[in-house]
């Protein structure tokens, strides 16, 4: 990884729980769709965030979950109002997109994880290519679903894509599904055999997933 300088853009909530973070790098970052980059807080303290941003797009975005305060993420969320510039490490990862496989794509979201299958999303757009690709997006409820709308667009404007938002918490008027995540998947899919996943989220949501489906 190398270490870049980078100017603070904007830090400005989605919601109550969930910063947007925009970062614009001295010299362009280089990465894969999927990749994470650090954010140097100190010389032994280095935070890593999945990069919300397609490569090439100039402006790095990250995607925060920070609602508590002095919690390790608001930290960063504190560090980057206070300071006109941050120091990153970057890219680093191997979940990133594989541009050349032509298998179906089962991308997977759990909150903020949305961040890292944004990137992979816009990327492929970006390529204009048309492998298939269902993507599942799971939340708390419709709130916590802070980017919906870029989502169900994308659903919208390109045949190749699916979306299905899952909430726990749904109200009269939601347009979804509702229940955990993990379940409703296993309830659409028999195997995940024949498709490449790519899955973001709490740590007890990806691990593993393909034994759930054994």
């Amino acid at each position: 990884m190398n270490t870049y300088r980078c100017k603070v853009d904007q830090v400005i909530p989605f919601n109550d729980a969930v910063y947007r973070v925009l970062l614009t790098p001295d010299t362009p970052l280089d990465f894969k769709p999927g990749q994470y980059l650090s954010i140097v807080m100190g010389e032994k303290d280095k935070r890593p965030f999945s990069i919300a941003s397609a490569p090439h797009n100039g402006q790095i975005e990250l995607h925060i979950g920070a609602s508590v305060s002095e919690s390790y993420p608001m930290q960063v969320v504190e560090r980057l109002q206070q300071n006109s510039h941050i120091e990153i490490e970057a890219p680093a990862g191997e979940a990133y997109l594989r541009h050349e496989s032509l298998r179906p794509r089962l991308l997977i979201a759990g909150g903020t994880g949305f961040s890292y299958i944004k990137s992979i999303v816009e990327a492929q757009i970006e390529h204009e290519n048309p492998v298939q690709m269902t993507l599942y997006w799971g939340c708390r409820d419709k709130d916590a679903m802070y980017y919906e709308q870029l989502a169900r667009d994308w659903h919208n404007a390109h045949p190749w894509l699916h979306f299905v938002p899952v909430v726990e918490n749904a109200t009269q008027d939601w347009q979804g599904q509702q229940g955990n995540l993990i379940k409703q998947i296993q309830q659409d899919f028999d195997s995940l055999s024949g498709y490449d996943v790519y899955i973001a989220g709490r740590f007890d949501m990806v691990a593993l997933p393909e034994k759930r489906f054994e």
